[in-house]
Parts: structure tokens; C-alpha cells; sequence
């Protein structure tokens, strides 16, 4: 480049002939002529080198590449694989990086024409979000376990809302919209999904899908499109927010592994971490997410008046043991609807069990498959029948565990059963258990500890001091309401009047 601008300047300010310019500077004329025709300097060009050895079998490289392009992905060649049969099949005689080379370089031919263009899109507020599921693993109550993720994400601003559940199913895939749409403010006009089964009922030609029953309900409740993505991995690209959304939270909030004791608790640290992402900076914009989504509020279509119940209605008959089955756990009922069919309302981290339009049980979702959920109090009036299977019932231990049998309550069943007997002692206990059915569990509990200190073991004397603590605590007034700041002025004064009387008097 200096060489062809020295060319020039003699050319432009001495008028030096081409011959002069050649000898002065110690060129080829051809040179002179090239940097007085342009100031770049032509382009080189490849000189090609002969390939003695693999040159023969370039043609068998390459048919062998362009086979591989209508073979299974996971079983098509490697460029070890072609050395290997070059070798071993052609008898060449060739260096493993040699052939590495050319397989690169005839790849990038073949590939050329087969690179997916993407149309660059522009995302209006408030017109569009992108939904997917993701599997994510949290220590959960001492135990890695394996979640969904539940993610909706707004195209404009970006700001995302990230919800687990036990599972994919259809009832949380409506329990994450509903929550999405709620910490959202409003709703997009238009959600983007790939092909889930809790929304899709059937694939059919193009963007064409059968829908299920309750994705419909959700639609028509809250007023927003759906636009399906293509199938397969080449439908990845057109909700490539989201997807790339999974990831980035799973890396940025969830490494180290976080460690929780239920998923309230999980959800709660995921709804923390969205607040914390409303402070980052997408690359290329300057407002923050929050800031753009604050701003992409007003956009939003305005939420429905009336509640939208993401629950799915399911049937299950109770066994022998009082337990219905869900998904593959059980769950305790009443004891007294043994044998009975009853509905179940099943929603992404909660079920609840309804007979005769009455909500008869209400239990969190299991997360593990086999597993039991029982409630102690679901099997009290058989425990009066038979109190013998107490100490050993499952329910026993869960409310030991969950900390609704305390050490009050096992303080008085060991004084009772020391009193009274195993079986009497153990029917004194119950019959404190039930009175929590009426009265509020602190007040039962806390009588536990004043008669403990009287030494009883008469479920009736816990009752009458359940009941009295009850009756105090309503009886205590409220504590009064703050009075607003304007309105707190100093109480009003007779001084001014008291000076007119002392001056009358005078």
C-alpha cells in the first residue's frame, strides 16, 4: 500500500515516467501500471497446490459427504472415519489432518445453499409473547429433584416470568398463563407456541391445529391469539426469545443449584430473581427491562373482571385406606367417603377434592410418583374405633413431620395412656385432635401447655381452655387504624378564653 503511494506522488508531482518509476523504486512496470491505474493493490491470487496424495480421492470424499447429507444425523462420517476407510479401504497413504482440511472445506460447499435465513422482526408493545416449558433440578427437601419451568416471556420488553411445577401438564400449563398475565398487568394480543400437548390436540397441514377444550377456554377468557411455530427443531428459531430465555435464567439464578424445602418456596425464589432481571440491559438497547416493560403496560389488553379456573376436572374412586389416585400418588380423603367416586379439582402445585359440591380435601402436589400425602385428621374417627393403629399410621408420621402433631400434643398422649391406658389414653389424645376442627389450632395448642402444667390428661379441661383462650383473643380490641398525617392536629386550648375572663374579673 505505501509502495503504490510513493508511485503516485512521483507520478502526480514529478511527472516521472514509468521506466523512471520502475528504476527508482525497484519494480516491475506491470507494477508501476497497477498502482497508477487504482490505489489498492490488485487482490493475490491462490496459487493451487497439487495434492499427490489425496488428490485421487477427492472424488470419493466427496460422494461419500454428499450420501451422508440423506443419512441419519448420529450415524453419518466423521473425518476420522474417512481418513480410517481411506486408509483401510483405498489403501491411501495420507496424514489425518490432511483429510481433515479438505472434509472442512467440501462441508462448507455442501452446506453452503442449506443455511436457514431468518427475517429480522420487529416486536410492537403489548403484541406478542413467547411460551415454553423447561426442565430445571433443585435440591428439594434434602433431594435433587427434576421440575418444569414454566416461562412467558414479552417480545418487546422482555421481561419474562418463570414459574415450576411437578410436572408439564395441562393444569399447569393454565396455572403459568394465569399467573403470567397477573404479574404482567394485562394481556399480549398474541402468544407464540411450539406444539405442546396441553394446547394441541392434533397437528394438521401448515399453521392449521386442533386445540384442546380447555387451551380454547383459556383463549376466548382472556382475548388473545395463538400462533403455532413449525414442528420439529426447524420451529425452534420462530419463538427464539424464549428459548434462549430458558437457558439464560437457568445460568444466571439456578447455578449453584439452589436448595429449598417445598416448591412454594422455589417459586417464591424465582419470582425474586424476575424482580432482580427487571435491572439488566438487553444488547442494543438502553432501558433497562423494567423500564420498557413499565412502558409496554398500557398496551396490554386489560385483564377479565371474573377469575379464570385453571384447575382440571378429573374422577377418582377412594380405596379401603381413604386415599384417592393422581398422576400416580395418592392422596387422603375423609375416611367416611371409603368406596365412594368424588371429583377432583387438579391444579399445577394444589388439588382439591370435591363430593356432593363440597370441598371435602385439599392437598399440595405430590412430586414424586408413589408417594403419599395423608392428613391425620382424614382417619380421626376410625382411630376412636381402632386406636391401636396410631402409633404406627403413615398419617401420624407426615403430621410429625409437617409440624401439626407437636411435642404438646405427644407430651399428653404419653400422660394419658399412662393414666388411662394404651386404648383409653390414645382416644383422649383423638379427642383433643378433633376439637382442631373447631377451634383455632394455636388455641388448642396453647391449652395443651396449661393443662401440662396442671398435670391433666382430660381432653374436656383442653377443650374449656381452647375455648377460653378463643374468646379472649376475640374480645381483645383491634389495635386502631393509623391516623393520616394532616389530620393529626394538637387538641384545641381555652387559653385565649380564660385570659378574657381574668381580664373581666379586673
Amino acid at each position: 500500500m505505501e509502495l503504490f503511494e510513493r508511485i503516485r506522488r512521483d507520478r502526480r508531482e514529478e511527472g516521472v515516467s514509468i521506466r523512471g518509476l520502475s528504476r527508482r523504486h525497484g519494480v516491475h512496470r506491470r507494477t508501476v501500471r497497477q498502482a497508477l491505474h487504482s490505489a489498492l493493490p490488485p487482490p493475490r491470487q491462490p496459487c493451487p497446490r497439487p495434492a499427490p496424495l489425496l488428490g485421487p480421492h477427492h472424488e470419493t470424499i466427496r460422494e461419500w459427504l454428499v450420501a451422508d447429507l440423506s443419512a441419519p444425523r448420529k450415524q453419518r462420517h466423521t473425518a476420522r472415519r474417512i481418513w480410517q476407510r481411506l486408509v483401510d479401504e483405498r489403501g491411501a497413504r495420507v496424514a489425518e489432518p490432511t483429510v481433515r482440511a479438505y472434509v472442512a472445506r467440501v462441508r462448507r460447499e455442501l452446506e453452503s445453499g442449506q443455511v436457514a435465513v431468518t427475517v429480522p422482526q420487529l416486536h410492537p408493545p403489548g403484541a406478542e409473547a413467547e411460551v415454553d416449558f423447561g426442565r430445571v433440578s433443585v435440591w428439594l427437601d434434602g433431594a435433587l429433584t427434576e421440575l418444569s419451568m414454566f416461562v412467558m416471556r414479552l417480545s418487546h420488553s422482555g421481561r419474562a416470568v418463570h414459574v415450576c411445577f411437578p410436572s408439564e401438564g395441562q393444569e399447569a400449563f393454565l396455572e403459568g398463563h394465569v399467573a403470567a398475565f397477573e404479574r404482567f398487568g394485562g394481556v399480549p394480543g398474541r402468544l407464540r407456541y411450539d406444539n405442546l400437548k396441553a394446547a394441541v390436540v392434533r397437528v394438521l397441514a401448515g399453521r392449521e391445529r386442533v386445540e384442546s377444550d380447555r387451551f380454547t377456554a383459556l383463549r376466548s377468557h382472556f382475548g388473545f391469539d395463538a400462533f403455532f411455530c413449525a414442528p420439529g427443531v426447524e420451529g425452534a428459531h420462530e419463538k427464539g426469545g424464549v428459548e434462549g430465555e430458558v437457558g439464560r435464567f437457568r445460568r444466571r439464578h439456578l447455578v449453584p443449584v439452589p436448595r429449598v424445602g417445598s416448591l412454594a418456596e422455589l417459586n417464591a425464589l424465582l419470582a425474586a430473581a424476575d424482580r432482580m432481571d427487571d435491572g439488566r440491559h438487553i444488547a442494543g438497547r438502553l432501558a433497562t427491562v423494567g423500564q420498557m416493560a413499565e412502558a409496554e403496560r398500557s398496551a396490554l389488553r386489560p385483564l377479565p373482571a371474573d377469575p379464570f379456573d385453571p384447575t382440571v376436572p378429573l374422577r377418582a374412586k377412594v380405596d379401603r385406606k381413604a386415599r384417592i389416585s393422581v398422576h400416580g400418588s395418592r392422596y387422603s380423603v375423609p375416611a367416611a367417603y371409603a368406596g365412594r367416586s368424588v371429583e377432583v379439582r387438579l391444579g399445577g402445585g394444589s388439588l382439591e377434592v370435591v363430593a356432593g359440591g363440597q370441598l371435602i380435601a385439599q392437598h399440595e402436589r405430590s412430586l414424586r410418583k408413589g408417594s403419599e400425602v395423608l392428613m391425620l385428621d382424614h382417619y380421626l374417627e376410625v382411630l376412636l374405633r381402632k386406636p391401636g393403629a396410631l402409633p404406627g399410621a403413615s398419617a401420624l408420621d407426615q403430621a410429625r413431620a409437617s409440624g401439626r402433631f407437636t411435642a404438646a400434643h405427644e407430651r399428653f398422649w404419653q400422660r394419658a395412656r399412662r393414666r388411662l391406658g394404651d386404648a383409653q389414653g390414645t382416644r383422649a389424645l383423638i379427642e383433643v385432635l378433633l376439637w382442631h376442627r373447631r377451634l383455632p389450632f394455636d388455641a388448642v395448642h396453647e391449652a395443651l401447655e396449661a393443662v401440662a402444667q396442671a398435670g391433666s390428661a382430660d381432653p374436656a379441661l383442653v377443650a374449656i381452655e381452647a375455648r377460653r383462650i378463643a374468646d379472649r383473643r376475640r374480645q381483645s380490641p383491634a389495635p386502631a387504624p393509623p391516623r393520616l398525617e394532616r389530620f393529626q392536629r394538637p387538641p384545641p386550648s381555652l387559653a385565649g378564653y380564660d385570659s378574657l375572663l381574668v381580664g373581666s374579673a379586673r
